[in-house]
């Protein structure tokens, strides 16, 4: 008989090299059922589905942030241009006090044009990183302020949301009199 990994076949020899990762097992059906497996310590380690699904909400929660972020940016770029437009709103505003009731009074809506146009300013240099950070800063230091801004926004909003459900609901309620004699 050859070498088991040498075939014979007439004048010619055809080496076959078996792979070293590999294992034979013969089970007593013949040679016919011989199964290559991967040896134990050679195989990839399986990962389990509390791994995949770890790494798959991992990767949900980045776009996420990515996302918020995103959002965050635009509503910054939307808050920059409205204090822009209130900006330009107060200096207008100052010259009509300067005309009306001269310019000292005109000076005081002037200074407030130039703090806001200097907010606007400051906002728009800094990254939405730089802003989330700041007002985790104030929240930490002053959380009474936070609570009672928080609490200031949410009555505002819940009026503002208050008065468009009515004002939605009030021409479909408004009904023309009926002007019909009897």
């Amino acid at each position: 008989m050859a070498d088991e990994n040498n075939k014979s076949t007439g004048d010619e020899q055809v080496s076959f090299e078996a792979d070293p990762k590999l294992e034979a097992t013969a089970s007593n059906a013949g040679p016919a059922a011989i199964n290559f497996e991967a040896a134990d310590d050679l195989a990839e380690p399986k990962r389990s589905s509390t791994q995949q699904l770890k790494e798959e909400a991992s990767k949900l929660g980045t776009q996420a942030a990515d996302r918020a972020r995103e959002f965050a940016g635009q509503g910054k770029e939307r808050a920059t241009s409205a204090l822009d437009e209130v900006a330009k709103m107060f200096e207008g505003a100052a010259l009509d006090v300067d005309s009306r009731l001269g310019e000292e009074y005109g000076r005081y809506a002037r200074s407030a044009a130039q703090g806001i146009s200097s907010f606007a300013d400051s906002l728009r240099s800094k990254q939405v990183d730089d802003l989330i950070t700041d007002a985790t800063d104030l929240v930490k230091k002053s959380p009474v302020i936070a609570v009672g801004a928080a609490a200031a926004i949410g009555f505002v909003l819940a009026r503002l949301i208050k008065s468009g459900v009515d004002a939605a609901s009030d021409p479909g309620e408004r009904q023309p009199a009926d002007t019909t004699e009897n």
